[in-house]
């Protein structure tokens, strides 16, 4: 299903889609990963972009 955009609610931005490229890559360029490591913390660490953004910075230290 794709994001409506219509939708800015909340919700919405509480959450990273990983079927949209434009969220896998924005948070890809944000912490200088690869979309390919942005889609695996998503499958290891569920799609909550407090949680991924917290784990891709840990990722992007490294």
């Amino acid at each position: 299903m794709t994001d409506d955009k219509n939708k800015l609610g909340y919700q919405d931005r509480a959450r990273v889609s990983g079927d949209e490229e434009y969220e896998v890559g924005y948070l890809a360029s944000k912490f200088g990963l690869a979309p390919d490591q942005v889609r695996e913390l998503i499958k290891k660490h569920g799609n909550s972009r407090e949680t991924l953004e917290q784990e891709a910075k840990t990722l992007g230290n490294r």
